[in-house]
């Protein structure tokens, strides 16, 4: 009989069910690292979203068999370490193929039309206290005739090219399996950072991809560029990112994502209270449909592993 664990219950705001085999079921709201080994001890099956199972961890748990994690970046657990034991680790892929594109066309529609500032003018009175019928200070721009570029070209990265060409934008990708795709330009990092009105991440965090965006990068974008990531913090350089705003090299910036979560307060995006600049909490993922979506395919990957036949495994 399986022990399940799911170390962070209170990460994922949907119902979810109990798996159809017999099994005990023990949930915790969230777990510090401490915590790790001592509510796992005993488990066969650790379900996680964003708690660390590190090689320590894995060491001390033998009986372990599965890790089920409830999201699809999986750079909290150390995959070799699962690796090395047998441990099966499963994510969750495509659920959220709305939500997250959504919100990418939602930060990029929000920065082109000066959203920020002109409610920022409203609350100040501004408009109220104007001779005009409307304010005029912040130049708008559309997203029909720009270009967007999106780099990975996996089924998020699909979604928000097909997006973006709805609004009449001009697709370049970077991605580095081959596209077959004769409504998008397949280009080098160089040239859609020079060439892109908009450059949105959609990749994985890797000791490839980390910092993938820094001074150099920016500095490379064309001038009043926009750069979206709904993907992971640490592809961008946090601080060349903030002092590439704050100079003005950079047009614009959309983040749902930092590469501390919860951030330390001295991020430096943090202090910035700039009109071209917004931040989410990590919330892109996270539509009432999509967690349920999460939840259910979950519990799918649990009870594929019971059966013999896992799926999603890493």
């Amino acid at each position: 009989m399986h022990s399940i664990v799911f170390l962070d219950r209170d990460s994922l705001m949907a119902d979810v069910r109990r798996p159809g085999f017999e099994h005990t079921w023990r949930e915790h709201g969230a777990t510090s690292a401490g915590q790790v080994v001592e509510r796992l001890r005993g488990a066969t099956i650790a379900i996680t979203n964003k708690v660390p199972l590190r090689a320590a961890d894995i060491a001390q748990l033998p009986e372990l068999k599965m890790v089920a994690v409830a999201a699809t970046g999986t750079d909290n657990v150390d995959l070799d370490a699962c690796r090395a034991r047998g441990i099966v680790v499963s994510n969750i892929r495509n659920y959220s193929l709305v939500s997250v594109p959504e919100h990418c066309i939602g930060l990029i529609l929000a920065l082109r039309r000066k959203l920020k500032a002109y409610c920022a003018d409203v609350d100040a009175g501004r408009w109220q206290a104007s001779s005009r019928f409307c304010l005029l200070d912040h130049p708008i721009g559309d997203l029909a005739g720009s270009r967007l570029g999106i780099v990975g070209y996996g089924a998020l990265g699909k979604k928000v090219a097909l997006l973006g060409r709805a609004f009449g934008m001009r697709v370049s990708v970077v991605s580095r399996s081959p596209v077959d795709d004769p409504d998008v330009d397949v280009v080098t990092l160089d040239e859609l950072l020079a060439t892109c009105d908009v450059v949105s991440l959609h990749l994985p965090l890797t000791a490839r991809t980390a910092n993938m965006i820094g001074a150099r990068e920016l500095a490379r974008m064309k001038r009043g560029a926009l750069l979206i990531n709904t993907a992971r913090g640490g592809l961008v350089d946090e601080a060349a990112l903030a002092a590439a705003l704050s100079d003005g090299t950079l047009g614009g910036a959309g983040f749902d994502v930092l590469s501390e979560e919860p951030p330390a307060p001295d991020n430096p995006l943090l202090a910035l209270r700039l009109p071209n600049f917004i931040l989410t909490p990590h919330v892109a993922w996270a539509s009432a449909g999509a967690m349920q979506t999460l939840a259910d395919m979950l519990i799918d990957n649990v009870e594929a592993f019971d059966a013999g036949q896992p799926r999603n495994v890493l």
